[in-house]
């Protein structure tokens, strides 16, 4: 299942990093520049997509796996993140403690017996997304509801994901596509 990792340990430590520098006091005008955004290509000429871009490893600057529109989605994105969720759940089949998925997060509720953030029916519409701008959209008004809460490196990489499938034939082995996975993870956890 490796197939989707899109984000390396590198990756994910300097976005985290970037993160925090995003919501401490020197990234506050960049984080608000990037969230002003109505779809990701509008950051693209501005000085906080450039700093984005230089904090993060050199292969986001050359477009190579990357390319320049899947960084403006993620640092869009990751702008309307408050807290890295790195909170822990028991795989059923491993009996080992994992990250929370982003996906698993939109179907978790706050309380026991509650209701799940992102609603089934909102949950298939983010999945239908028709294009980027309309994915963004979405997906902002999910982490809204999710109180700014999400996996950093889960959400990163399923961007970049969404991105490739978007770009490319979905893969070939249907576990490895992305609504497959989401809808794994998000119906394993959601209350009956």
């Amino acid at each position: 299942m490796a197939g989707y990792q899109y984000l390396s340990d590198t990756d994910v430590s300097r976005l985290r990093e970037w993160h925090r520098w995003l919501n401490d006091k020197a990234g506050r005008a960049d984080r608000a520049r990037l969230r002003r955004a109505v779809e990701p290509m509008d950051v693209m000429p501005t000085p906080a997509f450039i700093r984005f871009l230089k904090d993060m490893p050199e292969r986001w600057q050359k477009d190579e796996q990357i390319r320049i529109e899947d960084a403006a989605l993620v640092a869009t994105v990751i702008a309307h993140v408050k807290a890295d969720n790195t909170s822990k759940t028991i795989d059923i089949d491993s009996s080992e403690a994992m990250d929370v998925s982003f996906a698993r997060s939109l179907a978790m509720p706050r309380e026991r017996g509650g209701r799940p953030p992102l609603s089934e029916l909102r949950f298939f519409q983010l999945q239908k997304s028709r294009d980027t701008a309309e994915f963004y959209r979405r997906i902002v008004r999910a982490l809204a509801l999710l109180d700014g809460r999400a996996n950093i490196a889960s959400l990163a990489n399923d961007l970049l994901h969404w991105q490739r499938e978007m770009r490319t034939i979905p893969a070939r082995h249907p576990q490895e596509r992305l609504t497959v996975r989401w809808a794994t993870d998000y119906y394993a956890v959601l209350p009956d």
